[in-house]
């Protein structure tokens, strides 16, 4: 296998436009200038962090600093073929760093720190349409059967995962979820501006199953007088690591090891099963909080055998000449 290079050596940087450079900072000065303009867009503290964890990938590939006149297309290029061919990293992964990348560079060429769109030469990498999973109604089942709920955190795990699907909300707008937030009269839970991903405060409404399985949970953990809903088992705020890891766990308990059981598998699949029970596309992009309905088709991609039930359903035959 040829070795990567990671060190960028003046002469490297190609053809360049005439457009005059405002002033010359390094690839790491640039991006704290960068990540000064980002804080001040009122994102989400996850989404700031994830920005410096996908520039730490990038500062591992190339060494070290480099000075403007060595940033070139080549390098991202680089970067890009690093990651899907040695890292060997899948394009859903690539693409997340690419677009931190891409964000960064855009800013840098707006600002007049670079002389050329950079930006404009690498592009996120293509991913097959189908590629996220759901789970079947038998193995969500499984999943359930292998949590010991008489636990307080077996207890604990198995409301998360009915408010996942009942709820379709992220594992960081879950995670933040306050005992106030939870109104189980009224049948919701109200997700607060600052801590969704869109940074708009939405509505999920919530099942009766679920809201008898929350109101034991609640009562369970008044003691704690903690402000959060899901807490560890010595009463503090959950993070979504814990959430996630225990989800792996219970999923090779149950044998489920061709699918990621995953906090994104769980809202995949509630939102499939939605419409497959005939909800509409329109409530459920308000559910999951998109702002385009082409979010929503890739949610709810169907089987072969979801698609002859479907039809089975709502053929205009059907409809015109009866069952």
């Amino acid at each position: 296998m040829q070795q990567t290079i990671r060190k960028y050596k003046r002469g490297q940087a190609g053809k360049r436009t005439t457009r005059k450079v405002m002033e010359s900072f390094s690839l790491f000065e640039m991006f704290e200038r960068f990540m000064l303009f980002k804080k001040t867009e009122g994102l989400a503290s996850r989404t700031i962090n994830d920005y410096y964890t996908n520039f730490d990938y990038f500062k591992e590939f190339i060494g070290e600093d480099l000075s403007v006149d060595v940033i070139t297309t080549e390098l991202f290029r680089d970067f890009v073929g690093y990651m899907l061919h040695e890292k060997e990293l899948s394009p859903v992964t690539a693409n997340v760093r690419i677009r931190t990348l891409r964000a960064f560079i855009r800013f840098c060429y707006t600002e007049g720190y670079i002389d050329i769109p950079i930006h404009e030469n690498f592009k996120p990498v293509k991913t097959p349409e189908d590629t996220l999973e759901s789970f079947t109604p038998a193995e969500i089942k499984k999943l359930l059967s292998v949590i010991d709920d008489e636990l307080y955190t077996g207890f604990r795990d198995k409301v998360i995962i009915f408010v996942f699907l009942d709820t379709l909300v992220r594992i960081s707008e879950l995670v933040a979820i306050k005992r106030c937030n939870v109104d189980l009269k009224g049948g919701f839970i109200q997700l607060e501006a600052g801590e969704t991903k869109t940074r708009k405060a939405r509505t999920v409404p919530l099942s009766f199953k679920t809201i008898k399985l929350l109101s034991e949970y609640m009562k369970e953990t008044e003691d704690f007088e903690a402000e959060h809903l899901f807490l560890t088992y010595d009463g503090h705020q959950i993070n979504d690591a814990t959430v996630r890891i225990n989800l792996r766990d219970f999923g090779r308990k149950a044998g489920i090891t061709r699918k990621r059981v995953s906090p994104h598998t769980f809202r995949h699949t509630g939102a499939l099963f939605y419409v497959m029970n005939g909800g509409d596309p329109f409530s459920l992009q308000k559910i999951l909080g998109h702002s385009h309905m082409n979010m929503v088709r890739k949610y709810i991609q169907m089987t072969d055998t979801d698609v002859r039930k479907q039809h089975n359903a709502f053929s205009p035959i059907n409809s015109i000449f009866g069952k």
